[in-house]
């Protein structure tokens, strides 16, 4: 059953959980099923990925959560699993899990989205620009293309399809920092394992002055991958909420604390 709900006023809410949890074009119960879903091919596709690793070189397998593009997919599995565990619990009552955290997991959990939305384009930027040099079997096709392709295609879906709000300016300065202490990671991997992560960070294959412009160009595409998706997301909601009029699709009584002001809010039994 689908209505029209009309409030007559309410106080906006710092921090709009019902946003992370709901649609504008889903309803609840189906971006549940959606999330658990991608999670699910996430956590099989890494799962399925280091088993074919370790048996074909155990090294490689050892050295997997060395590569950015592995803690990203990763981060992307998790974030999946918990979305999905937010709309359910919406679903299901009407009150996500996420308006029930202490504020300070539900501001990380909004920088964590802010991550998921940004890293993925990184990594396949950089994958298909600098490192890519051809598949030699189908496991790495299928490898690559899910970390370096559809990596991208899932970050879309969380840009495009619930109705989360653009993330907070400031969220660069975690984005930046985040990657800043995987620069470290990459070596203190090489003072252990002596290899490098990536070869453009190896000074046999360039000189310092390069390296040192690769990792200042990838800081800066990472700021500039940041805006684009905020205005995308910030375009997303000016087109499909004050264009379009497509408020979003809820538990029946339970409204995104923004949108009770609003005179017509769709509301799905």
């Amino acid at each position: 059953m689908a209505i029209f709900k009309r409030n007559s006023s309410s106080v906006p809410v710092p921090f709009d959980s019902v946003r992370f949890a709901t649609s504008w074009l889903l309803p609840p119960s189906v971006l549940f099923i959606l999330r658990a879903l991608i999670s699910l091919y996430l956590f099989i596709s890494v799962i399925t990925t280091l088993a074919l690793l370790n048996k074909r070189n155990p090294s490689t397998a050892r050295h997997y959560f060395s590569y950015f593009t592995s803690l990203t997919y990763w981060g992307l599995a998790f974030y999946f699993a918990f979305a999905a565990a937010h709309t359910g619990s919406y679903w299901r009552s009407g009150n996500p899990f996420l308006s029930r955290w202490p504020k300070v997991l539900q501001h990380m959990h909004s920088i964590y989205y802010s991550t998921i939305t940004t890293y993925p384009f990184l990594v396949t930027i950089v994958y298909w620009a600098l490192i890519y040099i051809g598949f030699n079997d189908q496991f790495e096709w299928y490898k690559n293309i899910s970390e370096h392709a559809l990596n991208s295609v899932f970050a879309l879906f969380e840009i495009f399809i619930p109705r989360t709000a653009a993330p907070p300016i400031l969220h660069v300065v975690p984005a930046v920092i985040i990657l800043a202490l995987y620069l470290g990671l990459a070596y203190v991997t090489l003072a252990s394992n002596h290899f490098y992560v990536y070869s453009f960070l190896d000074p046999k294959n360039h000189s310092r002055g390069v390296i040192a412009g690769y990792i200042i160009g990838i800081l800066v595409g990472t700021i500039i991958v940041f805006f684009i998706v905020h205005f995308v997301i910030k375009g997303r909601r000016w087109v499909i909420e004050e264009k379009m009029g497509k408020r979003g699709k809820f538990t029946l009584g339970r409204v995104s604390g923004e949108d009770i002001e609003r005179a017509d809010v769709y509301v799905e039994k």
